[in-house]
């Protein structure tokens, strides 16, 4: 590989750590400008992608084998000493004494020469050693495990308190690698089958989805935005997660639905799908910015029933009743770790406020529920704070309202015991983003 690809990761990872980009924001800006070849772009993001996942357990052996505390060394030196023990613990590709060379050839390329040396050091020492560094677990299983999943200690003690040892090792094991890539059809204009088709004739490989209709899993896709079927508008990006949050809400034809938190509109656009675009969906967020990209995607996917408005969920007052109103609150995002491994590092992940405004949320969204109607609570996040308990406490505080139990699909697995009226998908189980779903009737 040549050297431009590992400057390229290196600049990739740079802007996250310095302007705390979005990881893939971040990667997909750098590889349109670079000029590498495909294969090129193929070791650029699995440096990336695996510097991003393993961060922690890099940091860890890092500080072993130096005699600098970490926080006294530039941003820079780090995230090449974090490439270079990526490259030598995780890529068989890479020989070791690429890895180190390279690594000191960045040093040289961004004007830190002085650190070579030291860069060369540490990294030949790793190279010696030829394990990987971790803390006893006898001493600290969250530790342990904080460091071998690269997830803060923080979040693996939430998990293990509130779902056990064996879901929690699981759920940190799904966190590694890249995610499924899941397209849902746009049943105004194909179905699954030929939009099936078409994807193998161009070179893209799809398999039907189990855990929900009309979805595709996709493989070898390239650049999504740029993909034929998807400029004709047969389908969009969405986790099957979303997906089944969709098809709990039970919408029909005719219908008034609300989606309170809506943007960038994916839950929209399957919605106004299963009601044949035939009714009305009045989609809310926070930002012009953000009500713009339903718009656009409603544009693309020829949908006509999604009406935009901008403003606070948790203040809004002039609003239609609704047959159906679908409230997917701002949450940590815990469930979704391993499409953002950003997330993971995020100094207040907001357990502390989050419960609230989620709360305050779905109490104003409750008022536009027509009688008879449903009301859909969703988060993308696993922690109880976020989910069960703000779904038992509506209950407790709203007697006008009474537990919707969810009809699951067959397949559909759960990992905890639950009212009926609620759902916590684990990445391991269903092949899933986390993801929790509560459901309430108004009387």
């Amino acid at each position: 590989m040549t050297e431009s690809s590992r400057q390229t990761a290196f600049s990739a990872l740079m802007r996250v750590e310095r302007d705390g980009s979005y990881s893939n924001i971040a990667l997909d800006a750098i590889l349109s400008g670079s000029g590498l070849s495909q294969r090129d772009k193929s070791f650029v993001s699995g440096i990336f992608y695996g510097v991003m996942e393993r961060r922690l357990l890099l940091d860890y052996n890092i500080a072993v084998y130096s005699d600098i505390p970490l926080n006294k060394l530039d941003k820079e030196i780090v995230i090449i000493l974090r490439m270079g023990l990526y490259q030598i613990f995780f890529m068989d590709s890479v020989p070791d004494s690429a890895a180190v060379n390279e690594s000191v050839r960045l040093c040289h390329i961004n004007r830190l020469s002085n650190a070579s040396g030291f860069v060369n050091g540490l990294l030949r020492s790793a190279v010696d050693y030829g394990n990987i560094k971790l803390p006893n677990p006898k001493k600290s299983k969250s530790k342990f495990y904080s460091v071998l999943y690269s997830c803060p200690e923080s979040i693996v003690r939430l998990w293990r308190s509130s779902y056990g040892d064996d879901i929690t090792k699981e759920v940190l094991m799904s966190l590694e690698g890249r995610p499924p890539v899941n397209a849902r059809v746009n049943t105004l204009k194909t179905d699954k089958a030929h939009l099936k088709q078409s994807f193998e004739k161009s070179g893209i490989r799809a398999v039907y989805s189990e855990c929900t209709d009309h979805c595709l899993k996709l493989e070898n896709t390239g650049a999504i935005e740029k993909l034929p079927q998807y400029r004709q508008g047969l389908f969009h990006i969405q986790d099957t997660a979303s997906q089944l949050c969709c098809q709990m809400l039970n919408v029909r034809e005719g219908q008034t639905v609300l989606d309170v938190c809506a943007a960038p509109g994916g839950k929209t656009f399957t919605l106004a799908e299963m009601m044949n675009n035939k009714g009305q969906i009045i989609a809310c967020d926070l930002y012009p910015s953000r009500t713009g990209l339903i718009e656009k995607g409603a544009e693309r996917l020829s949908i006509e029933i999604i009406r935009t408005l901008t403003g606070d969920s948790a203040v809004m007052r002039d609003l239609p009743k609704a047959d159906r109103v679908l409230c997917d609150v701002p949450c940590s995002g815990l469930g979704i770790i391993r499409r953002k491994p950003e997330l993971r590092y995020k100094e207040d992940p907001g357990f502390d406020t989050l419960p609230e405004l989620q709360y305050r949320i779905l109490c104003n969204s409750a008022g536009f529920v027509k009688e008879g109607g449903i009301l859909i609570y969703s988060t993308c996040t696993l922690s109880p704070w976020e989910n069960n308990q703000n779904a038992r406490k509506f209950l407790g505080e709203h007697e006008e309202f009474e537990p919707y139990p969810l009809m699951l699909p067959d397949h559909i697995k759960r990992g905890i015991e639950e009212n009926d009226n609620e759902l916590t998908l684990f990445p391991h189980l269903n092949d899933t983003d986390g993801f929790f779903i509560s459901a309430f009737r108004r009387k």
